[in-house]
């Protein structure tokens, strides 16, 4: 079962080491990421540093002037990790390491992109607006992350791309000094709190069908019970993406839940396409033949976030697969597995992604258990969370289980 970790540049750049000792867990493939978002992030092994601050999203790479002359929304540079180009650096001493190389792109998440533009972020039924997330409905961030993608994931000796938060992102957000949680927001909270209504969105749900300002208020109707600390469990016996998506139908009724599904599907799916296109076009001017397209993938087209929400049939139509959240029991990932199934080809690459690292959740004493049950449910690779991050001892667990597994 072919197994792929993922590697921030920072964890191989000024240490010989690493390329060798990530080999050795017996991956044969990294995902190295090429534009990445804000992030502070341990390096347990690396003989320079043990943190590192990277205070905003940028990319890894020297972008192409060209590509971003006269536009206002463009790439930032890093100064956090030594070079010009750390991932092409950091990609060289990994192949040399007999590791194949694809690159990890971040897209609709980017705080200082918001935070310097407002006008192009998701704006909730309050009016507040989201600066870590771009509103994917707006034409000049459709055209920021489809040029962002294909520069980011095409780059030498990459093999493949994984394209992260590759649609609607909303309310959830890792954030510095986070406050947020006190008030629990279930699975309709979170969708009902992620609904954009920014001049374009409003439109968008007014040609589907809704009148924007009865939408806005039946959202912030529908959470009125959450700010009071009633039904912060709502329908979490019931659990599942099918009942979330049922629980949103009645707090806003039918009708405005289907217009605000069908404008956001929409949108979601002309951005999809609008990137993977992209990078599919600059694979081949690079003639770069058998290059990999894969999305981070939820199955339930309502949910946003790093795993944005798809339909299967048509994200497996356009992508040559998924990467899927399967870190948890099994019936978390027969949820997220089971509905790719009947729309995979023989060329499909469904990849379970486990968290290997024990401090933040991860199971690696489980993985190789894991791991199996995920090849049962269909999966045919594994994605490892994360090999710069894991302890000694996590990474001895899972060279361990990737040694028995065939």
């Amino acid at each position: 079962m072919r197994a792929s970790a993922f590697v921030y540049p920072w964890d191989v750049v000024g240490d010989p080491a690493a390329a060798r000792r990530i080999a050795d867990l017996g991956v044969e493939q990294v995902t190295l990421a090429s534009a990445y978002h804000s992030t502070r992030a341990l390096t347990p092994r690396h003989p320079r540093h043990r943190v590192v601050a990277a205070r905003h999203s940028a990319v890894y790479y020297p972008v192409d002037p060209a590509r971003w002359e006269g536009l206002r929304l463009r790439p930032y540079a890093q100064d956090w990790v030594a070079g010009e180009d750390p991932y092409g650096e950091a990609a060289a001493a990994l192949a040399d390491a007999g590791l194949e190389v694809h690159s990890w792109v971040i897209l609709a998440h980017n705080t200082r992109l918001g935070g310097e533009h407002p006008d192009l972020t998701v704006r909730n039924a309050y009016g507040d607006r989201y600066p870590w997330a771009p509103c994917i409905a707006r034409e000049e961030v459709r055209a920021y992350a489809a040029a962002l993608a294909a520069e980011a994931a095409v780059r030498p000796g990459a093999r493949g791309v994984e394209l992260e938060s590759c649609g609607w992102y909303g309310l959830g957000h890792l954030s510095a000094h986070d406050k947020t949680g006190g008030v629990r927001l279930d699975g309709a909270g979170q969708y009902l709190m992620s609904l954009c209504f920014c001049p374009e969105c409003e439109a968008g749900y007014a040609a589907h069908g809704a009148d924007p300002e009865r939408l806005r208020r039946a959202a912030a109707a529908a959470l009125e019970p959450l700010w009071r600390g009633e039904g912060g469990e709502r329908g979490k016996a019931a659990g599942g993406r099918e009942q979330e998506w049922e629980e949103v139908g009645g707090l806003l009724g039918q009708e405005l839940a289907e217009a605000a599904a069908g404008w956001r599907d929409q949108v979601a799916s002309a951005f999809q396409t609008e990137v993977v296109t992209a990078v599919r076009k600059a694979a081949e001017a690079r003639r770069t033949e058998g290059f990999r397209v894969l999305l981070h993938a939820d199955p339930a087209p309502h949910r946003c976030g790093a795993n944005v929400g798809v339909d299967p049939a048509g994200v497996l139509a356009l992508a040559d697969g998924v990467v899927l959240p399967c870190t948890g029991d099994g019936a978390g990932r027969e949820a997220v597995l089971a509905p790719f199934g009947p729309h995979r080809t023989p060329s499909t690459v469904l990849a379970a992604n486990l968290m290997v690292v024990g401090g933040m959740g991860g199971r690696p004493a489980e993985l190789a258990g894991d791991a199996a049950h995920a090849r049962e449910l269909g999966a045919d690779e594994l994605r490892l969370y994360h090999a710069g991050l894991a302890s000694d001892a996590d990474l001895a667990a899972v060279r361990a289980a990737l040694s028995r597994l065939d």
